[in-house]
């Protein structure tokens, strides 16, 4: 099956749609309006985990790979939605967790017991001199080792406490992942995105004096055996069904290594260095303009370096992790709709399958919160108390939040001006953003010329001509200091995409007019010059005639 001219939506289904008046989004949510996406023309659906955690880490504290929450709804809830998606040809992309598991899982609590077995799904170690067993950080902070009294020893632990790491050099471990995935398959999913799953193999425990322990886990060689085995045990058995990695800290060299088809791992691999182009220091909770210089280089290296390896790359701006791309790299004051445009066609023309967060299609954007008490999200929270403990302003330290804050992503699906958005009849988990009167699904599907209408012809596009879904990728201008362009080529396809990323009226283009046609276009431009002057934000798609 050819996975390049799909198109996959995010759903954070907490925040997504809420059908049994509790404050939060459920699976009935989702089935209500799958109509609606398929408008949009998406192909798959990938949900955050929905199974039974005890949500310290948003559902990415798995306590049962095989259960469905209550607070999501029920199995005969998800076989449903299988079903009706599948009627409108979508499907659904399972998020699984598989780097660690909650300390409330089973095996966990069978390994607290005493049990050997379970306790060699972890890693328990003994300390050194009193202290852990090494000076590893934990991503959330802190050392990233628990001690358990009984055993006087510690257990590993990469993310939050409860979080404990699985150890994949088990063979028995890695035969439970096959199962589970295998359990799902069976139940009609097609579609497995890996949490951090470029973090599986620890092989040397040892202290790091040049940094936090990450290059003890991170892409180590193993991965790529764990993967192959993996998919040779489950997915790789059939040829409908796509996975995608999300690959942390990862290098272009092993984003190949994972997805070049003849290593038989992934479909697909996610980076995330082109969003860190914001930080101060690459420090997160900083303030910086975004440098565009870099975020060029970035985009141009991996679009590159990943055809030139014969990998796969995931294509993307927004996602449950990130801020609003409209808020961080468009202007949402001044250009909403030709900004969201503009960052809507530099993704969806590269080499890669595109991934759409939900609300990035109707221009939703940063939630603009002004109290510390709107917050939800953890990582937020705890942000705040250690810039306040810095000394930092509390002013500064809100304009850090309103920028960096994975809670702009998680505020409710803006579906309608009625109260709560549309997303709930009653007080929602997390308030919607103040503008939803004005940005929401209903206004969108009444203006033709609407953001949402621009990402279904963006989706339309890339079924159409194969030049997009499979062209080759050359960089355009690498020098230019406001445009980001790039050429794709297919057979006898040529298209040349011209991102401006500023709002200034400043910047001209030279083209041959008489050898190209307008394929798109975001601000209705109709006629082709040999010297175009782009206007704020524009974005211009030329084919070849």
């Amino acid at each position: 099956m050819t996975f390049q001219d799909k198109v996959v939506y995010q759903i954070y289904p907490k925040s997504f749609q809420d059908t049994n008046h509790d404050g939060l989004g459920d699976i009935q949510g989702i089935i209500q309006h799958l109509d609606y996406l398929q408008k949009l023309g998406v192909d798959y659906i990938w949900m955050n985990p929905i199974f039974v955690s005890p949500q310290n880490d948003n559902g990415y504290d798995i306590q049962d790979y095989y259960s469905i929450d209550s607070r999501y709804g029920t199995m005969e809830d998800l076989e449903l939605l299988i079903s009706e998606a599948k009627k409108r040809n979508i499907y659904l992309m399972f998020d699984m967790v598989f780097n660690h598991t909650s300390t409330y899982h089973e095996w966990f609590q069978k390994a607290l017991s005493g049990d050997q077995k379970y306790k060699d799904y972890y890693f328990f170690k003994k300390g050194k001199n009193d202290n852990p067993p090494t000076n590893w950080e934990s991503k959330f902070g802190g050392n990233a080792w628990k001690y358990v009294e009984e055993f006087d020893e510690y257990y590993l632990h990469l993310f939050d406490e409860t979080q404990a790491d699985l150890n994949w050099k088990n063979p028995e471990v890695r035969k439970e992942m096959a199962n589970i995935i295998n359990f799902w398959i069976e139940k009609g999913i097609k579609g497995f995105r890996f949490d951090v799953i470029n973090l599986i193999d620890k092989e040397s425990f040892e202290d790091d004096f040049e940094g936090v322990g990450k290059r003890f886990y991170t892409d180590r060689p193993l991965v790529h055996t764990y993967l192959r085995e993996l998919a040779q045990n489950s997915f790789g058995q059939y040829d409908d069904i796509i996975t995608v990695g999300e690959m942390s800290a990862t290098s272009i060299e092993n984003c190949i290594g994972y997805t070049n088809p003849e290593h038989h791992e992934l479909s697909m691999a996610f980076n995330f260095h082109h969003l860190k182009v914001d930080y101060k220091n690459k420090e997160k909770w900083t303030l910086m303009p975004f440098d565009f210089k870099e975020l060029k280089q970035l985009l141009n290296d991996w679009q590159v370096g990943i055809q030139e390896g014969h990998g796969w790359n995931a294509v993307f701006w927004c996602c449950h992790d990130q801020p609003r791309v409209l808020s961080r790299f468009g202007d949402d004051k001044n250009y909403p709709k030709e900004s969201a445009k503009m960052l809507a066609t530099t993704i969806h023309m590269l080499r890669g399958t595109p991934y759409i967060y939900q609300g990035e299609e109707i221009g939703m954007t940063n939630a603009y919160f002004t109290d510390i008490h709107q917050y939800r999200d953890v990582e937020s929270l705890n942000a705040y108390q250690i810039l306040r403990d810095k000394g930092i302003p509390e002013d500064e330290i809100y304009q850090i939040l309103l920028a960096k804050s994975r809670d702009n992503a998680r505020t409710p699906m803006q579906w309608n001006d009625k109260p709560y958005a549309g997303f709930s009849d009653v007080e929602s988990w997390i308030e919607p953003i103040y503008n939803y009167k004005d940005i929401n699904v209903e206004k969108n599907l009444q203006d033709e010329d609407s953001v949402f209408y621009y990402y279904q012809k963006l989706i339309q596009l890339r079924k159409q001509y194969q030049v997009i879904s499979l062209g080759t990728y050359e960089p355009v201008l690498l020098e230019h200091p406001t445009l980001y362009a790039y050429k794709r080529q297919y057979q006898d396809q040529e298209i040349i995409v011209y991102n401006h990323f500023y709002g200034d009226e400043t910047t001209t283009i030279e083209v041959e007019a008489s050898q190209y046609d307008i394929l798109l276009s975001n601000v209705g431009r109709q006629t082709l010059e040999n010297t175009i002057q782009l206007k704020p934000y524009e974005s211009l798609v030329l084919i070849k005639k």
